[in-house]
Order: C-alpha cells, then sequence, then structure tokens
C-alpha cells in the first residue's frame, strides 16, 4: 500500500513533499520522514511518548506481523542484540508503516491528535465535499474509514454538511487502507469542535420535467408495473421448463412398452 524505503530513494524527487533540503541534510526521525513522504501528507505526527505507553497499543501486535522489529523501526530504536536478517527488511518496513497507521488511528482520538487534524481540516487538506449542495459552501470534508480491521476497504471523506460519505478526490488518499482513520474519528471530531458543523442540513435533489414535480403515484405504477413484468417473466420460465419435463416423460413412457413386446416376440 505504501511504497518501500528502497522504492523512494529510486525517485525522491516525486515521492518528497516540499522539504528543504536543509531539513532532509539534518537528522530526522522515521516518522517525520514518513509523514513527509508524498501521499502521506494526510498523516498527522504522532507524539513518541503516546506510542512508548505500551497501554495505547494494546491488541496490536496480534495484528502487525514483526511487531517488535516494525515498533522499533518506528522508534529509531536500533536493538544491537537481535538484529533483523537482510531479507526481512522490506517486510519490516511494511509491517511499519501498517503499525503506524494503525497506531495513528488510536492518536487522532485524543485531544493532541484531533488538534493536529484540526489544522489540517481547516487547511483543506482532504479536500472539500463533492456533493452539489455543498459546493457553494466550499466545505471541507475529514477522512473516515468503513472498517477499523485492515484491508477491508479504502479510505472515504465525510461531509459534515450533507452527512455523507464519499470516494475521495485526491487518488492518493484513496490508496491509503481506511483503518487509518477508523470509523469514529470523523463523528468525534465534529462532537468535540460542534461549531464547525454547518447549521443547516441541504435539500434533497427533487426531479423534475419540464419543470414539474414528477408525482409519486407515478413512480410507484412504474415500480408495479416491473414487478408485475418480472412475474410473468418468471412463471414463462418456470411453465417452459415444466412442460419440457412432461413432454419427456410421456416419451419414456411410450417408449417402454415397445420393448416389451419386442423381448416378447
Amino acid at each position: 500500500m505504501f511504497k518501500t524505503p528502497n522504492e523512494i530513494s529510486t525517485d525522491s524527487d516525486e515521492n518528497y513533499s516540499e522539504v528543504s533540503g536543509s531539513e532532509l541534510d539534518e537528522e530526522i526521525t522515521w516518522i517525520e520522514w514518513f509523514c513527509h513522504l508524498k501521499g502521506n501528507e494526510f498523516f498527522v505526527e504522532v507524539d513518541e511518548d503516546y506510542i512508548q505507553d505500551d497501554f495505547n497499543l494494546t491488541g496490536l501486535s496480534a495484528q502487525i506481523p514483526y511487531y517488535e522489529y516494525a515498533l522499533n523501526m518506528i522508534l529509531d530504536f536500533d536493538d544491537q542484540d537481535d538484529q533483523m536478517l537482510e531479507d526481512q527488511q522490506p517486510l519490516v518496513e511494511t509491517a511499519a508503516q501498517m503499525l503506524y497507521g494503525l497506531i495513528h488511528a488510536r492518536f487522532i482520538l485524543t485531544s493532541r491528535g484531533m488538534a493536529a487534524m484540526l489544522n489540517k481540516y481547516n487547511a483543506y487538506v482532504y479536500g472539500t465535499c463533492p456533493a452539489v449542495q455543498c459546493e457553494g459552501l466550499n466545505q471541507a470534508v475529514l477522512p473516515i474509514g468503513m472498517s477499523d480491521l485492515l484491508r477491508q476497504s479504502p479510505a472515504k471523506v465525510f461531509c459534515p454538511h450533507c452527512r455523507e460519505v464519499y470516494f475521495p478526490a485526491s487518488s492518493r488518499l484513496e490508496c491509503l487502507d481506511g483503518a487509518y482513520f477508523g470509523t469514529s474519528f470523523a463523528h468525534l471530531f465534529f462532537l468535540t469542535y460542534p461549531q464547525l458543523v454547518p447549521p443547516s442540513i441541504p435539500a434533497p435533489f427533487v426531479p423534475r420535467i419540464y419543470g414539474f414535480k414528477i408525482h409519486k403515484s407515478v413512480k410507484e405504477n412504474l415500480r408495479k408495473q416491473r414487478e408485475q413484468n418480472q412475474k410473468q417473466i418468471t412463471r414463462w420460465q418456470t411453465g417452459g421448463t415444466g412442460s419440457v419435463a412432461a413432454g419427456g416423460g410421456e416419451q419414456a413412457e411410450g417408449v417402454q412398452p415397445r420393448r416389451e413386446e419386442t423381448m416378447a416376440d
């Protein structure tokens, strides 16, 4: 889902977001490096003290392979007594990215995490609502997951105005796993910052023909007509099959006596 550091090193100009040369020359943490990659600007930087608290990581070891190696990589901890094999390096790097994503989903539920996400929300990092009713407001959206489990669904965006979920406009955001943002964050965010929720709800679209609304009875009649047509098709298919079966039975019964006569002769 993410590009590994080996892939990134071959095309650094395309995969790094705007980071000055002096910043790249300085020693930065794995978290800073990861969040500055192009496509990862949707993440906030999780505090290291949050990651170092084992309580915040409860249950993650069962979901992530090479958990200890991945955690050490995120925290820039070099364990000389337990070195990984060279062929394990790409697997550990992928595991570290998945582990950070799941930690990120928990961190953004905290007050510090929400404050960091608020800055991105105000900067329209996640885009605006694509609905016509929300275009005039230039309504910002938040990322949301359809599942809290990995590899179930890519990230979507939630609009607080029309209260609908959409595919994100950014293909890079859509490439991220929805579990990295979780199912609860967007709703808890707007409960924490109720002033960001638009007071009005957009009116639903009303279909019209030559300016006149389509009466409900027309839709109901069309629905009943479709149901009747479907029942007739089903009845014809069932009746046709029965006739063929019946005809086959009669033919079988007619053949049997001739066999007996032949044997009698």
